[in-house]
């Protein structure tokens, strides 16, 4: 019987599943149900930031930014120099109304990859 990750029927392989098609669900425009299938990929493997990467653009797509700034600052705990996170947090604290927060983050963001979307976010020539 194969191992699993602590869920009844639950495998790696099935998690792995999961994952993908999450990310198809947000594509998809789908994102509270890419939400639940990450519930369970995050509850068996809590360290899998590109899982907390993914359930934070779902969250922030379903319009839920309190979830989406948590896990977009959990993946910076870890990856503090992924430019995309400080983007997309920057934007969650943008749609908070916390413009001074965001500036902070869109401009890590283009420091760290200075893309045009990122250096036009961060505003250096104001």
């Amino acid at each position: 019987m194969p191992e699993t990750s602590g869920f009844a029927g639950r495998t790696p392989e099935t998690h792995v599943i999961d994952f993908r098609a999450a990310e198809q669900l947000l594509a998809a425009r789908d994102p509270r149900g890419a939400v639940k299938l990450l519930d369970g990929v995050i509850a068996a493997y809590p360290e899998n930031t590109a899982a907390r990467l993914l359930r934070a653009r779902a969250f922030f797509a379903a319009a839920q930014l309190r979830p989406a700034e948590l896990e977009f600052t959990i993946v910076l705990e870890r990856e503090p120099d992924n430019a995309f996170a400080h983007f997309a947090l920057a934007r969650t604290y943008e749609r908070s109304g916390r413009p001074d927060q965001a500036i902070r983050h869109f401009r890590l963001a283009a420091a760290l990859d200075p893309q045009p979307e990122y250096l036009a976010a961060a505003r250096f020539d104001s």
